[in-house]
Order: C-alpha cells, then sequence, then structure tokens
C-alpha cells in the first residue's frame, strides 16, 4: 500500500513514463557504444569468388555477444540501481517496471547497433572485388545475451529489498559513547 506521502496515480504513471524513456536513451546510447567497441571479423574474398577468414577470426565471432552483454551489465545494473531508488515503495511491481524498462533497452541497443553496423553480411559479400576485407554484421548470435539486461537489472532490486532497511521496522535507538556526555 502507498504511504500518504506516495505520489498519485498521475505522477507515478508519468515517473514510470520519464523513467522507460530514460531506459528508452539508454539503450540507444548503449548501441552506439556497441557498435564503437565491437571489433568484427573480417572475410578475405579470393580469386575465386570465395571468402575465407582466419581462425581467429571465427573466435572474434562471439566477440559482439560479449560486448553486448558487457555493456547490459553496466546498463542493467544502472537501471535497477536507479528503479529501486525511484520505486521502492511500490512494491514487487518494481521488478515487473525495472525487467521491461531493460528489455526495452537492450532491444533498442541491439537495433541501433545493427543499424549503424556494415549491414547485412550476404549482399555486401556478394558486391565485395578479390582482395576486398568483407566484415560481418553487427547482430546478436547468441540470443541468450537478451537475459543478461534484464537479469542484471534485478541484482540491485533483490539487494536492496533483502538486505536494505525495511521502513515498516521501527530505526533503532543508537546510544551516546560514554564520552560524549
Amino acid at each position: 500500500m502507498l504511504s500518504s506521502r506516495a505520489p498519485s496515480r498521475a505522477q507515478l504513471v508519468g515517473r514510470i513514463t520519464c523513467f522507460f524513456g530514460l531506459a528508452l536513451g539508454i539503450g540507444a546510447a548503449a548501441g552506439v557504444i556497441w557498435r564503437v567497441v565491437a571489433d568484427l571479423p573480417t572475410y578475405r574474398v579470393n580469386s575465386e569468388g570465395g571468402a575465407a577468414t582466419s581462425e581467429r577470426g571465427l573466435s572474434e565471432f562471439i566477440s559482439g555477444d560479449a560486448w553486448f552483454t558487457v555493456i547490459g551489465l553496466v546498463a542493467g545494473v544502472g537501471l535497477g540501481l536507479l528503479g529501486w531508488r525511484l520505486f521502492r515503495r511500490l512494491g514487487w511491481p518494481v521488478v515487473v517496471v525495472v525487467v521491461l524498462s531493460a528489455v526495452a533497452a537492450e532491444l533498442v541497443c541491439w537495433l541501433v547497433g545493427y543499424k549503424l553496423g556494415p549491414g547485412a553480411f550476404e549482399p555486401r559479400l556478394a558486391a565485395a572485388e578479390p582482395g576486398d576485407l568483407v566484415p560481418i554484421e553487427l547482430t546478436l548470435r547468441a540470443k541468450a545475451s537478451l537475459l543478461a539486461w534484464p537479469f542484471f537489472a534485478v541484482i540491485p532490486i533483490l539487494l536492496g529489498s533483502s538486505l536494505g532497511w525495511d521502513e515498516e521496522d521501527p530505526r533503532p535507538l543508537f546510544r551516546k559513547r560514554p564520552d560524549q556526555g
């Protein structure tokens, strides 16, 4: 139940909408960061029209997913901390608000990163000349990476609700030290 100091329903909806908008902005910024930090492997087009990559290139296929997850750790924890700070008096619905915001943010990150990336691989490979280096597309290959953002966003809520101060409990009285009189 909301206390007397709680915002009205309209104020709460406005705050949740602003939080959701902030999450979308964080997702867009994260997409730009993902595009900058992800080192995409390349294929070299040979004279017969085929393309090959090195063993190192094959191992770098997961770098985009790894960077997406690392960015999701930072963004998810940040959204979780902010969501807990703003909405902890809601009770359990804070989890829904934060998880939906984290999912929206990660989807925007994925979209922005893909759109800023080199684009679809097959048409670029088909148009390449012998000797050209064609980077792969920036996209998620391990769809399990999509679980990272909401997972990391829930951690601050879990810790705050289980280890934080319960407002229903009375505050402890701190005793004065004997030398304070």
